[in-house]
């Protein structure tokens, strides 16, 4: 079926909520590249939103889901558990930076899960009900995961009253006006307002802000947080879904600070495409809750278990950390060129490839341009560019590409964004 035929279809049978508006459809894809069903070819700077760092389909991903796919497909862990379940538990916690003396992982299958099931551990571990998070986060759809989310427009419009229990404060964006101190003000006037410290279980925040606008909090904040919660007895939550694995040049972001958290909740690329997320967090904390207390039908799926082992070799047999340095100064140097060029391009930031740019009315008043950055995205899909805006106010243009993707790629889709900017200065 070609784009056309397929798009009648969506018109008639996908629920409004859940159609996507782009009316290209993929067929096919390798690395950082896919082809539409009329044979378009797409440089893909969006990466699944930032679930491929391996690139589509790496053949060592493929291979090890064929292997499985060819001994269990499903039992339910909680009823049988398999190999490559307990197997990716260990890997995980050998990785993952945490609080205490030893590391436990449980798996589910999507980052909002790994989110709700963080809380649920940090509140059945302290004896607590308060969870604090931060403007501009992102942690999920479902209705606990949604209050959790700082950003209304695109998640939480029309979904009712969201779950109690949660409260927020400011990210530190100096840019935007909050220094580091103002988000620590605000921190401690919600002890003072609205819940004591006694009271909260758990901090959640994002290293990186993924969809709030790929904002870094500066390691001294990290630290701050860190400081504060050992003061409070408060659970520590980093949300590394979509900045895990590769994405900042270091396996998970917050190791940019030097700080462990008690839980660390991951997604996204840890398994090159295949559905499943996960909770690593400090022994003692991970066994507080009782017997089959975590999980789901799907959670840990053998096929995206034996997935996720695949990326890990990857990882270390393709040297995917060193290549995500690289190219991240390959990304910094380019985008720091088009903010002297270009009138409307500010605030250029990145921690390794995970980089972004704001689109500005002008660099004097920095006033969002969110139409500009419609129009960019817009452009660039014209030229067979893949790109995705984010942020509390929509003019961020961020970039998820494979940290795998070719050199002559890279510069394809880079020539695009800035060959799009010109037409637009």
């Amino acid at each position: 079926m070609n784009n056309a035929e397929l798009q009648a279809l969506k018109e008639k049978y996908v629920a409004a909520g859940a159609a996507s508006p782009n009316n290209q459809f993929a067929d096919r894809a390798e690395n950082a590249e896919v082809w539409d069903a009329d044979g378009k070819r797409m440089v893909d700077f969006a990466g699944g939103i930032g679930v491929l760092n391996v690139g589509h389909r790496h053949p060592k991903v493929v291979a090890a889901v064929k292997a499985q796919l060819d001994k269990l497909m499903h039992t339910c862990q909680t009823v049988m558990p398999y190999a490559p379940y307990v197997q990716l538990a260990e890997k995980l916690c050998k990785i993952t930076p945490v609080t205490g003396d030893s590391a436990k992982a449980c798996m589910f299958n999507a980052g909002a899960e790994a989110l709700e099931n963080a809380v649920k551990i940090a509140r059945c571990a302290t004896g607590r009900h308060g969870v604090i998070c931060f403007d501009g986060g992102y942690h999920g759809r479902t209705l606990m995961t949604l209050a959790m989310t700082g950003k209304v427009a695109g998640y939480k419009f029309d979904f009712g009253p969201m779950p109690g229990g949660v409260f927020r404060a400011q990210y530190p964006i100096p840019y935007h006006g909050v220094s580091e101190e103002d988000s620590l003000k605000s921190l401690n006037m919600l002890f003072k307002t609205d819940i004591p410290p006694k009271d909260v279980a758990a901090i959640v925040i994002e290293a990186v802000q993924g969809e709030g606008g790929f904002y870094i909090a500066p390691p001294s904040f990290m630290q701050a947080l860190r400081k504060l919660c050992d003061e409070h007895g408060i659970a520590l939550i980093v949300d590394e879904v979509q900045s895990g694995f590769g994405r900042t040049g270091k396996m998970f972001a917050v190791e940019h600070s030097d700080v462990k958290p008690d839980i660390i909740t991951m997604a996204k690329s840890m398994a090159g495409g295949m559905p499943i997320s996960a909770v690593v967090g400090n022994a003692k904390m991970m066994d507080a809750s009782g017997p089959t207390s975590l999980g789901g039908t799907y959670s840990g799926n053998p096929l995206s278990c034996a997935s996720a082992l695949a990326v890990m070799d990857i990882f270390e047999e393709e040297n995917i950390l060193e290549k995500s340095v690289a190219l991240g100064k390959k990304l910094e140097q380019r985008f720091t060129q088009w903010q002297e060029t270009f009138e409307h391009v500010d605030f250029v930031r990145n921690l390794g490839p995970m980089a972004a740019f704001e689109l500005v009315k002008d660099k004097q008043s920095r006033q969002p341009d969110a139409e500009m950055a419609g129009a960019l995205v817009k452009k660039c899909k014209e030229k067979g560019l893949i790109l995705l805006s984010c942020g509390l106010w929509g003019n961020s243009i961020r970039v998820l590409m494979p940290i795998t993707i070719q050199d002559e790629v890279l510069e394809e889709g880079l020539s695009i964004i800035e060959e799009s900017l010109k037409e637009l200065e």
